[in-house]
């Protein structure tokens, strides 16, 4: 058998029964989660917020609703502003406690 064609065998061999890949493609990687955001959400249908920072997406807010549905918030909101607000107040205020 010629050298060649046995090197192409076993390339194809090793792609067909090679585990597939667990990583994401770099497209999806780089998207940012929140595509678009909401401005008025009532703060007694949020369960959780989760804050996401990327080097390639400016600072998204995620709220999962009690409806176990996620919406992208607003962080221009004045209501979030003020709760992050007094959470970096708290954090300091327990630092400075310890």
């Amino acid at each position: 058998m010629d050298a060649k064609l046995l090197a192409v065998v076993a390339a194809l061999t090793v792609l067909i029964f090679a585990p597939p890949s667990q990583a994401k493609p770099i497209s999806l990687v780089e998207r940012c989660y929140c595509r678009s955001t909401v401005n008025s959400l009532p703060r007694g249908y949020i369960q959780e917020l989760r804050f996401i920072h990327t080097p390639n997406c400016p600072f998204q807010v995620i709220a999962k609703l009690k409806t176990n549905k996620e919406v992208c918030v607003n962080p221009e909101v004045r209501w979030l502003k003020q709760y992050l607000k007094n959470a970096i107040n708290k954090m300091r205020k327990s630092k400075q406690a310890n």
